[in-house]
């Protein structure tokens, strides 16, 4: 650093901090906003794995029968039990949220305010569909009597497993929810639109369509397995 830059931005440690903060693109090019979702996400991958790793591990080793998913999760609809046919909806909406979100993310970039508005108020409105079916999911198995401690149908395990995981990811959910509306309404506000930047929008978007392909692979262990 030449004497010059050195006295703009001042030595050492303080130094460093202001260099590193007035530069919006350090990482090669990538926005700063982009560059720590990416980050936060791995550390999420992280914590996801471990709670997939634990529930394989604890059902590869329990002695006792696991509950059968299909029945666990069936649902009586006019007097025919159709087993995952909630879990099934649930996926659709989740994965049709992913569709809605990209395409917010394409007319934002195009300096469409309006579309990306609406677009990112229906991706809010599946996933907070989502997350009121699995409210009810948690309702109906709670009435049943499954719990952390236990449940009627096999290894004690099933039910921790199952709240920790799924909570956990409805809790990602639920937050998202909450993120895209404020995102949308500074959207609509026009918050963006004077620089022509549309890179929240974006970087929501990699957060929702994490939470997505989450939810594949929970559904595969959990709920097919």
């Amino acid at each position: 650093m030449t004497d010059h830059a050195a006295n703009e931005t001042g030595d050492g440690l303080e130094g460093f901090v202001q260099d590193w903060s007035s530069d919006q693109e350090t990482f090669k090019k990538v926005h700063w906003g982009k560059a720590m979702m990416w980050i936060f996400l791995l550390s999420d991958t992280f914590i996801f794995s471990i709670f997939l790793t634990s529930y394989m591990t604890v059902r590869s080793s329990t002695v006792v029968p696991w509950p059968n998913p299909s029945e666990v999760f069936a649902l009586t609809v006019f007097g025919q039990s159709i087993p995952l046919i909630l879990i099934a909806i649930m996926t659709f909406i989740l994965i049709s949220s992913s569709g809605t979100m990209a395409m917010a993310v394409n007319f934002g970039y195009r300096g469409d305010k309006t579309k990306t508005f609406w677009l990112m108020v229906a991706t809010a409105i599946f996933g907070a569909s989502f997350v009121g079916m699995q409210v009810f999911e948690w309702s109906k198995l709670i009435s049943e009597g499954v719990r952390p401690w236990g449940n009627p149908w096999g290894a004690e395990q099933f039910g921790a497993t199952f709240f920790m995981i799924t909570g956990f990811h409805g809790f990602h959910v639920s937050c998202g929810v909450i993120y895209l509306l404020i995102i949308a309404f500074k959207v609509r506000r026009g918050d963006y639109e004077k620089s022509g930047k549309y890179d929240s929008v974006e970087i929501a978007g990699l957060y929702w369509h994490f939470v997505d392909l989450v939810w594949v692979f929970i559904f595969a262990f959990f709920y097919l397995w």
